[in-house]
């Protein structure tokens, strides 16, 4: 009966030391891995709601469906700034300079500017935001 407690003890022991023991921690590859995956997420999230702001018909879309596509855009793009570690130095630069130039040419924008003249002026913007977060998915071969 000593022996059968002792032993129970004793494995008790091995089993919560190899627990503490454990690590948590990810590897270098790991964490590459996880933070290119993240990247292709808020890039694929980006490009889509950059096409769905690309998307809008200038003939019949309002100042607060732009604002709202708009706004998508730049939530995504705070997200991608947050994982460009990952990015080479040229894509990082021209997702940068593209999405910058799209948030001036937003702010620039009057206050009774339709939504009809806002798409047609920020249109070579949101084109080349579209460019650069597609040579950035594809760089990053993001499925």
């Amino acid at each position: 009966m000593k022996r059968f407690v002792a032993s129970g003890l004793l494995c008790a022991a091995v089993v919560l030391g190899a627990t503490a023991c454990s690590s948590d921690d990810t590897t270098p590859e790991e964490e590459a891995t996880k933070a290119a995956a993240e990247l292709c997420t808020s890039l694929t999230q980006l490009k889509s709601d950059n096409a769905a702001l690309k998307a809008l018909n200038p003939a019949t879309a309002t100042k607060d469906q732009m604002k709202s596509a708009y706004d998508a855009v730049q939530t995504d793009w705070q997200n991608v700034k947050k994982n460009t570690t990952t990015l080479k130095s040229a894509e990082k630069s021209a997702v940068t300079t593209a999405a910058e130039n799209l948030k001036k040419a937003y702010e620039g924008l009057s206050g009774d500017t339709t939504g009809k003249d806002a798409l047609t002026q920020l249109q070579p913007q949101i084109q080349a935001l579209d460019t650069a977060v597609t040579e950035a998915t594809t760089t990053q071969k993001c499925r």
